[in-house]
């Protein structure tokens, strides 16, 4: 395997582990994006996880280690699945107005900001 620098992700070895970790995070979000959507609603697991690996691969591909994001349309299906589910369930948990919003504003640019560098990896 090939080294071509002292960096964290400059070797073969590195990019073989990076891409392990991109696969996970985007295989968990299809799961619990195609699953049982009560899986998704915001007081459960996969309703606060989601968020977290689609934020932790916007990260990644700001520094520039991803490639291989899903397609700017599937995010997009991802927030509307997300978003449906979100939706329909926040009130049951008594947010107040203000916490919802700014959830709802958090959540809307956590699946753009993706959605956006997927399309810039396409564009490439």
């Amino acid at each position: 395997m090939g080294t071509w620098g002292s960096g964290n992700f400059e070797s073969d070895t590195a990019l073989d582990h990076l891409s392990l970790v991109i696969d996970r995070l985007v295989s968990d979000v299809t799961g619990a994006m195609t699953g049982d959507p009560v899986a998704i609603e915001p007081d459960e697991y996969w309703g606060v996880a989601v968020p977290c690996n689609l934020e932790l691969l916007h990260t990644l591909a700001e520094a520039g280690h991803t490639t291989g994001l899903p397609a700017p349309e599937v995010i997009a299906a991802w927030k509307q699945t997300f978003l449906t589910v979100w939706e329909r369930t926040i009130d049951d948990l008594g947010p107040s107005p203000a916490y919802k919003e700014e959830r709802r504003a958090v959540l809307n640019r956590t699946f753009d900001q993706l959605a956006a560098v997927a399309r810039q990896e396409t564009a490439d």
